[in-house]
């Protein structure tokens, strides 16, 4: 329910790349370096439905940079149907 409160505010969106915690500064200065830092961040996103937990931060900020580059409506639409597959199968999940 939050994240619903902070889409309809402005502050995220369906499809982008997770926030990063507080405490993940390696996750966002990589994220500077390749310049995705100013994608607004998502429930959803390519890096999620590619590997979750099993992929590095390197991984993830590359797929984060791919979906900047690819971002589109039809793209999150794939997006958000692969993230159903994905929960519903419980893929990439280490815990």
């Amino acid at each position: 329910m939050p994240n619903l409160i902070n889409i309809i505010s402005g502050e995220m969106v369906f499809v982008g790349p997770r926030p990063a915690l507080y405490n993940q500064d390696d996750l966002m200065a990589l994220r500077v370096a390749a310049k995705v830092e100013k994608l607004k961040p998502g429930i959803t996103g390519w890096a999620q439905i590619n590997g979750r937990d099993e992929i590095s931060l390197e991984e993830k900020v590359a797929y984060e940079k791919e979906y900047l580059h690819r971002k589109s409506l039809f793209f999150d639409i794939k997006i958000v149907l692969l993230t159903f597959t994905s929960v519903l199968m419980s893929k990439g999940v280490k815990h």
